[in-house]
């Protein structure tokens, strides 16, 4: 297991299909993994939050991890027209190409998994492996329509209209038990916390709507990227049985089971041991095998690759690593014999199929 580090992040903003800004978050350096949205996400408080920190720190020391606040919650714009998924699955499109990613990991938890089987079935050049947690095809009403099931999906957004925005934490605690049931009361605190200022009480109302309906369950045979599927056995807040489902429908996908309560799972449990590792290693055995060529490069050489594999020009090299442009040329021409390549272009390519080139901060 890789050793957890502190990393930093960096906050951008992109617009999506309709104007809408979206924020997102780097951390880290390596293969790129971006997590799809999902709500209840707030960048700067998530980031060291006793919720969210031990993942968002254990993925980061694995990948370049890229998450965005989905619209209408966080660092992202509120006042939004539509709440759809079809416009959760736009702004996914929306911040790849901000990134400029051409191939990518795909994380999805909770909601976001739907959004993530979505976006891997209608692009399947583009997603080179596929992490799902906690994740449902179908939503409550989907799954079971039922006049019990209506009325308790309707009690859920009428709680959150009416108790969502309020100090006292009563009503959002009723949503925290179903999230981390095995939750520390500082974590509870916290969580309940970040139900109040990740988005308004009737955002949470509006997003509760359109979950109960989503449905995904045509997709999940055409998701054709190495997948892994990972669900909490006893999980209050999304049935076991959806994410057996999730792995039983995709080809090929691995199944993991998780040994806790929780939707969530918090860095105290032995679960989360399991699950970092289980994930650690999927994306290392997805992650591009690198050209043994390039062991023959010095320290620096490699340093040189990974920023012309970005695309940046000798000046803006030699501006990154505090050297002179000339000494920036005669590294390449030393790189470019090593590799037996004749130009810039085929360097590139070589080294971007190589793994080099991903995003960092």
């Amino acid at each position: 297991m890789h050793k957890l580090l502190a990393p930093r992040q960096q906050i951008r903003f992109a617009r999506g299909h309709d104007g809408v800004r979206l924020a997102y978050a780097l951390s880290g350096q390596g293969p790129l993994l971006i997590k799809a949205a999902t709500w209840l996400s707030h960048l700067e408080f998530d980031w060291e939050s006793p919720v969210w920190r031990h993942a968002l720190h254990g993925l980061s020391a694995v990948s370049t991890f890229v998450r965005y606040d989905e619209r209408g919650c966080g660092l992202s714009d509120w006042e939004v027209a539509d709440l759809s998924f079809d416009s959760w699955l736009r702004d996914l499109e929306t911040l790849v190409d901000a990134l400029g990613a051409e191939r990518f990991g795909l994380l999805g938890i909770s909601q976001g998994a739907s959004i993530a089987i979505a976006y891997a079935a209608r692009h399947p050049d583009r997603v080179s492996h596929l992490v799902l947690h906690g994740g449902y095809a179908r939503g409550r009403l989907v799954r079971n329509p039922s006049i019990e099931q209506r009325e308790e999906a309707e009690m859920m957004r009428k709680l959150a209209e009416l108790g969502w925005g309020k100090q006292d934490a009563a009503f959002r605690q009723f949503f925290t038990s179903q999230f981390i049931p095995g939750g520390t009361p500082e974590q509870h605190r916290w969580f309940n916390e970040l139900e109040r200022i990740s988005t308004s009480p009737s955002n949470a109302a509006r997003f509760m709507r359109e979950f109960d309906h989503i449905d995904v369950v045509q997709h999940l045979a055409e998701v054709r990227c190495p997948t892994l599927v990972l669900h909490s056995t006893r999980d209050v807040r999304v049935p076991f049985a959806e994410g057996r489902l999730i792995a039983s429908a995709i080809p090929g996908a691995r199944f993991v089971p998780i040994d806790s309560g929780n939707h969530l799972i918090v860095g105290h449990e032995p679960g989360w041991a399991h699950w970092l590792d289980e994930v650690q290693r999927f994306l290392a055995e997805a992650a591009p095998s690198r050209a043994p060529v390039f062991e023959t490069l010095t320290a620096r050489e490699r340093e040189l690759v990974e920023l012309l594999a970005q695309g940046r020009d000798n000046a803006q090299i030699a501006a990154t690593l505090g050297l002179s442009e000339k000494t920036v040329r005669n590294h390449l021409t030393s790189v470019f014999s090593k590799l037996e390549v004749d130009s810039r272009g085929r360097a590139i390519v070589l080294a971007r199929d190589s793994g080099f080139g991903k995003l960092s901060v």
